[in-house]
């Protein structure tokens, strides 16, 4: 079962230890990026890792109109570089694991180097339902 852990920059519940990027020291940026490369490094270890990227601020939203002319805006709606830091997709066995990975996530360091406890929208990939056929 293959789940997308997304971590967001705002539009989820409030963390614990709930201080913006922009608030921590280097030593503690450093420390939260060690910490996702190690879990990242676990997982590829464990077979569990399929994987996931940090996120730029910067974006934009694209549409088609018509030949030639795809416009590009920057709203009104709520965007995702707005919202969305990062994600992580992980191949599991179960849903109980999905979480549990999920927790062990939401434990990377912050502000202060204590543990943030944010909040991680965990969502599993659509899968297809097989078609039943009577003889």
């Amino acid at each position: 079962m293959k789940y997308l852990m997304l971590k967001h920059y705002r539009g989820a519940p409030e963390a614990v230890n709930d201080h913006p990027m922009h608030e921590w020291s280097p030593d503690e940026i450093d420390a939260h990026i060690r910490y996702m490369d190690e879990f990242a490094d676990r997982l590829r270890e464990s077979g569990e890792y399929v994987g996931g990227e940090a996120l730029a601020p910067e974006g934009m939203w694209v549409r088609y109109d018509g030949e030639g002319r795809p416009p590009k805006t920057d709203g009104p709606f709520a965007e995702t570089k707005d919202l969305i830091a990062g994600w992580m997709i992980i191949d599991v066995d179960s849903e109980e694991r999905a979480i549990e990975l999920a927790g062990e996530l939401s434990a990377a360091p912050g502000f202060g180097g204590r543990p943030i406890h944010e909040w991680l929208e965990l969502r599993p990939f659509f899968t297809r339902l097989e078609s039943v056929t009577e003889a």
